[in-house]
């Protein structure tokens, strides 16, 4: 009692500090307290308590002093000031070891290091690593984004936090979600492992299934197996990347655009997306698919640009060397191509080919309309051939300076010649007899066609030529000038497929958004038992009060 008083006299009038002898770096010391209590193993510091540490000042309503340990309990308003770092710290309680530097800090923590705060309910702070860790769900706010865990590790001297489990980052553009992410604090960009989800405040979605990088001030993007998902448009690509301000997409490795509104899809090996210009391109064994209701086409080059606007005049599809397509019965092959959207029309340049059943086409320039969702006329410009083969293997032909070709339900229906006409036709009796062969001269010829064999010719204006009988048709006189069969070249699926194969993706991959805020914990194996338990003891009273044969307890008042 007596040394208790004393020590609380030399406290009131300041001289405590005088008689603290000069002491190692490492030791804890008191600098001041309204009264100094002596217990077993400890020292009570209580009100307005200020401890010292090296360069760490320690405040707090009051202590339990471990001298002998060199440690400390710190209650209420605790607070931890360090003068040569802006590290600070509040919390309602703490434990904090001179020996390993290590301050445990529990309820209402706030650790701050110049303009990012954390707050949580358990932090450990080294002071000799400059590292705090937190558990139990923690909060970081600076100048951008808050960002919310299960745990994390705050790296204060490289500016680094990673956080685990349960990872939320928010900004006023962004909302993130992950289980593992690296965050530096000072160029205030977010490194991401595995599954992360991001919805934008317009509800764009951003995912990547293998982590991502995200840099908040300059709002750049990179994805890892990623996709990002408007309202008009879908791109994929083993490694995305995303500009927002500058409004550009580039992917690489297994590229794929999505527009909803077109319903085309473009995949190639690396691809650009202007989303401003609505303009992209996409390189490496590029593959188009174009999806109608009933089908879709397919189309193969080396480049694809595509052009989108809302001028329809405006909007169209390029596609640049080794250019082949199908669509249904209809097969092309070119150099290069041009699809039209105002009017559905596709251009085909440098020696384009065209087969159809059992025709095919040629020319120096080819044209065709889709209508209805169908081939509905195709159109040659100069030096225009077609060739249909029949049953006995002959090559019925003919060949003009212009020539359409009109279709029904997507098979040639019949075909017009415009000048400088020439055709040979091999007249068949029931798929097997030739009964002779028609060579003509034409300016203007008309050919009909019935499941992609000839039907009907009419020569429209002064025809010449000659009718020939089997025995007197010469072998130089069967085909045209400037023939060539080129059935070899035709397109297949599985040439559109070596090409490239679109890599499958799951249409309804996890995603972190649509997990639930609450999970329902399993019930432990105790817990189970415990139920089970019970119901057998349920059950047993219930069966009791059924049987009136068991007997029942006496009264105890007698009859």
């Amino acid at each position: 009692m007596i040394k208790n008083y004393f020590l609380s006299l030399l406290l009131f009038f300041g001289l405590f500090p005088l008689i603290v002898i000069a002491q190692d770096s490492n030791t804890l010391e008191i600098q001041q307290a309204d009264l100094l209590q002596g217990a077993t193993g400890f020292e009570r510091l209580i009100n307005n308590v200020r401890m010292k540490h090296q360069n760490s000042l320690i405040y707090c309503d009051s202590a339990h002093f471990f001298r002998a340990e060199n440690r400390a309990k710190l209650f209420g308003n605790v607070r931890i000031v360090d003068t040569q770092d802006p590290v600070t710290t509040n919390s309602r309680y703490a434990e904090y070891d001179g020996n390993t530097k290590i301050a445990k800090l529990r309820n209402n923590v706030v650790f701050k290091n110049e303009e990012t705060t954390l707050y949580t309910d358990f932090l450990d702070y080294n002071r000799a690593t400059g590292v705090a860790n937190y558990f139990n769900d923690g909060k970081v706010v600076d100048s951008t984004n808050v960002l919310t865990s299960t745990n994390g590790e705050y790296e204060t001297r490289i500016e680094k936090i990673t956080f685990t489990d349960n990872v939320v980052l928010v900004n006023p553009d962004y909302t993130l979600k992950t289980n593992f992410m690296i965050y530096m604090t000072v160029p205030k960009t977010a490194e991401t492992v595995g599954l992360t989800n991001i919805v934008s405040k317009d509800g764009d979605k951003l995912n990547a299934q293998k982590g991502s990088f995200y840099d908040t001030e300059r709002k750049i993007f990179r994805f890892y197996d990623g996709d990002v998902e408007t309202a008009t448009s879908k791109v994929f690509a083993e490694v995305l990347y995303y500009d927002e301000n500058q409004k550009y997409y580039e992917g690489r490795i297994d590229v794929s655009v999505y527009n909803k509104e077109r319903e085309i899809e473009i995949f190639g090996e690396e691809g650009k997306y202007w989303e401003d210009r609505k303009y992209s391109i996409v390189y490496g064994n590029a593959l188009v698919q174009k999806y109608f209701e009933q089908d879709t086409m397919f189309m193969i080059a080396d480049t694809l640009i595509s052009q989108d606007s809302e001028n329809d005049e405006e909007r169209h599809l390029l596609a640049f060397r080794n250019v082949k397509m199908i669509k249904s019965d209809f097969y092309g092959k070119s150099d290069s191509l041009a699809y039209i959207y105002s009017d559905s029309t596709i251009h085909m340049y440098h020696d384009p080919v065209l087969w159809n059943d059992k025709s095919q086409i040629t020319a120096d320039s080819v044209r065709f309309l889709i209508a209805n969702e169908e081939i509905d006329r195709v159109y040659l410009n100069r030096n225009a051939f077609n060739i249909s083969k029949d049953t006995l293997g002959n090559f019925n032909q003919m060949k003009g300076r212009k020539m359409t070709g009109y279709f029904t339900e997507g098979q040639i229906s019949r075909f017009h010649i415009e000048g400088n006409g020439e055709s040979i036709y091999f007249d068949v009796i029931e798929d097997s007899t030739l009964r002779g062969m028609n060579k003509m001269l034409c300016a203007n010829i008309m050919m009909y066609f019935e499941e992609g064999n000839i039907k009907k010719i009419n020569w429209l204006v002064k025809p010449e030529g000659e009718f020939n009988p089997p025995h007197l048709i010469k072998e130089e006189d069967k085909l045209l000038e400037g023939f060539q069969w080129r059935e070899e070249e035709k397109p297949s699926m599985e040439i559109i497929y070596s090409w490239r194969t679109p890599k499958k993706r799951e249409e309804f991959p996890e995603d972190f958004f649509e997990q639930p805020d609450v999970t329902i914990q399993r019930p432990s194996d105790e817990e189970l038992q415990n139920l089970i338990d019970e119901k057998i003891k349920s059950a047993s009273e219930m069966k009791k009060l059924e049987r009136p044969d068991l007997p029942l307890e006496r009264s105890n008042v007698e009859d």
